[in-house]
């Protein structure tokens, strides 16, 4: 049993390691790859968490939701180094912008945005900017952090149930997770979120299934299955679902 506990705090560290930017304390980890998967919900409580708590100190303070709305979006993107951002706007310039799949493949690995990947950051951040002032101003703050657990379980999902289209790569270094690992993070990712988010976490994450499983038929259609660039539009996506269907 403390064998077990120890894999499992090493996965959750080696989730924040991978998937956020914080300072961990420098410690060897075991390479569990695709295994520690289930825990990247939990990174997600870190980054939402961080977030929730520079809304709600705004918000203290007398700014409005609006503009409390923007300073949490802005810790998350320093939280995690805006990598899922990235992911958005290399899916969006790959997808959009190539005719052929490996035209879209060399596009999302070129690291310059087009006119696709700006308008997407650009209307994607609208989306989530405007749901999250409308979550603050109701006083939810919770939302926010279970929006940020629900919207990094589809990039175990998708890893599980499409290939790697490219061979190559972060998604791909990291492995495989199988189904069990996928069904054991929508399980602590859905825990997790309503205890955040109470009853209302399960239209959360009905809303942001449905978003990240329209990306993965999209990307399976036009590459063949996922990348981590994908992965990262993913996060994007289901976050800015999950709130809208909080401010609803």
């Amino acid at each position: 049993m403390k064998d077990r506990l120890s894999h499992w705090l090493a996965d959750v560290q080696l989730a924040l390691a991978l998937l956020t930017r914080l300072p961990l304390p420098a410690r060897s980890l075991p390479d569990r790859g695709a295994r520690a998967a289930w825990a990247w919900p939990l990174s997600g409580v870190a980054v939402g968490g961080l977030a929730a708590a520079v809304a709600v100190l705004a918000l203290g303070v007398g700014l409005p939701a609006t503009v409390a709305a923007a300073l949490a979006l802005g810790m998350q993107a320093l939280a995690t180094g805006a990598m899922h951002e990235d992911g958005l706007a290399d899916t969006a310039d790959g997808l959009w912008g190539g005719w052929t799949r490996e035209r879209r493949l060399e596009i999302m690995k070129d690291s310059r945005s087009g006119s696709y990947g700006v308008a997407a950051l650009v209307l994607v951040g609208l989306v989530r900017w405007s749901a999250l002032a409308a979550v603050l101003e109701a006083g939810c703050w919770g939302a926010v952090v279970a929006a940020a657990v629900l919207s990094r379980v589809p990039m175990v999902v998708l890893m599980a149930w499409l290939p790697n289209a490219r061979g190559a790569g972060l998604s791909q270094s990291l492995g495989r997770p199988d189904r069990r690992q996928a069904l054991v993070a929508a399980g602590v990712g859905l825990g997790v979120a309503l205890a955040f988010g109470g009853p209302e976490a399960l239209v959360m994450a009905t809303a942001g299934a449905a978003a990240a499983g329209i990306l993965g038929l999209v990307a399976q259609a036009k590459i063949g299955g996922q990348t981590g660039d994908i992965l990262g539009a993913s996060q994007q996506l289901s976050e800015a679902a999950a709130l809208v269907a909080a401010a609803a």
